[in-house]
């Protein structure tokens, strides 16, 4: 399987992002906030297979020391083929010196723990929809 990574998106792929993430029941918006919160992004990262976008995901970051990923996400029928790996490793890569930090979906730890993720005792989060990410057992 051959999988080739770019850093950019056509326009006409934002529609397969903002679907993919409501299909992995992550959080997921329009088209456009997608595709904003991406181009703000230090790094971009999208996974193809023979011209199909199957994956992607991004991290915020200084560039320096301190970068967060965010939106790692793999078409379902593409899941459990190392994609996602690809993707955080590329993510990774691109960011050398960083720390980072990272949330993930409760039941994924297990992914980002075979990557080198430890959990973290000190984190803590405000959400902009506190008591929908307390009932999906993001906090307490």
């Amino acid at each position: 399987m051959e999988i080739e990574i770019k850093h950019e998106l056509p326009d006409s792929g934002w529609k397969i992002v903002s679907q993919t993430l409501k299909e992995v029941d992550m959080a997921f918006y329009e088209p456009h906030v997608h595709k904003k919160a991406f181009e703000m992004s230090h790094t971009r990262i999208f996974a193809y297979q023979d011209g199909r976008l199957i994956g992607f995901g991004r991290a915020i970051s200084d560039g320096v020391y301190q970068a967060a990923i965010y939106d790692v996400a793999v078409i379902p029928e593409f899941q459990g083929r190392g994609i996602g790996t690809i993707i955080v490793k590329n993510i990774l890569s691109n960011l050398p010196s960083c720390n980072f930090i990272l949330y993930t979906m409760p039941g994924k730890e297990d992914f980002y723990k075979k990557l080198g993720f430890r959990k973290m005792k000190t984190g803590m989060a405000l959400f902009v929809k506190a008591d929908d990410m307390k009932s999906r057992g993001f906090t307490e």
